[in-house]
C-alpha cells in the first residue's frame, strides 16, 4: 500500500466544550429514571417477600420501606415514573416526526419535567 499522509483531525468537543442543551438532559435523566426504578422496585419486592416469609423479616423490611429512606426511594420512584411515562409520550411525539425543532422540542422538555413535579404532587396528595 501507499504510505499514506494521516490528515490532522481536529478531536470532538468533550463535555468540557458543549454547554449542556435542554434535550440532551432531558434524554439523560430519561435513562437514569429508567434505571433508578430498579431500586423502588427491589425496595417493593424485599417487602412483599418480607411479608410472605416471616413476622421478623417482614418487621424489618417495613421499617426500612416506612423509615425516611423508603419514603424518599418511594417519591423519587413515583417522581420517576410520571418522568418516564411523559418523556415517552413527548418521545412518541418525536417519532411522529413533530416537534423537532429547537424551540417546540425545549418546550416539551419543560413540560415533562413541570409535568411530572405535578403529577407527582398531585398523587401524593390523592394518596395521602
Amino acid at each position: 500500500m501507499a504510505n499514506v499522509k494521516q490528515a490532522k483531525r481536529p478531536l470532538s468537543p468533550h463535555l468540557q466544550i458543549y454547554r449542556p442543551q435542554l434535550t440532551s438532559i432531558t434524554s439523560i435523566l430519561t435513562r437514569i429514571t429508567g434505571n433508578a426504578l430498579i431500586v423502588g422496585t427491589m425496595l417493593a419486592v424485599w417487602w412483599l417477600l418480607a411479608a410472605a416469609t416471616s413476622a421478623d423479616m417482614f418487621a424489618t423490611a417495613d421499617a426500612v420501606a416506612t423509615s425516611w429512606f423508603g419514603d424518599l426511594v418511594f417519591t423519587g420512584s413515583l417522581w420517576a415514573v410520571w418522568y418516564h411515562y411523559l418523556a415517552g409520550l413527548r418521545h412518541l411525539y418525536f417519532d411522529a416526526g413533530k416537534g423537532l425543532d429547537i424551540p417546540t422540542a425545549e418546550k416539551l422538555g419543560w413540560g415533562v419535567i413541570g409535568g411530572s413535579v405535578v403529577l407527582t404532587v398531585i398523587t401524593i396528595i390523592l394518596v395521602q
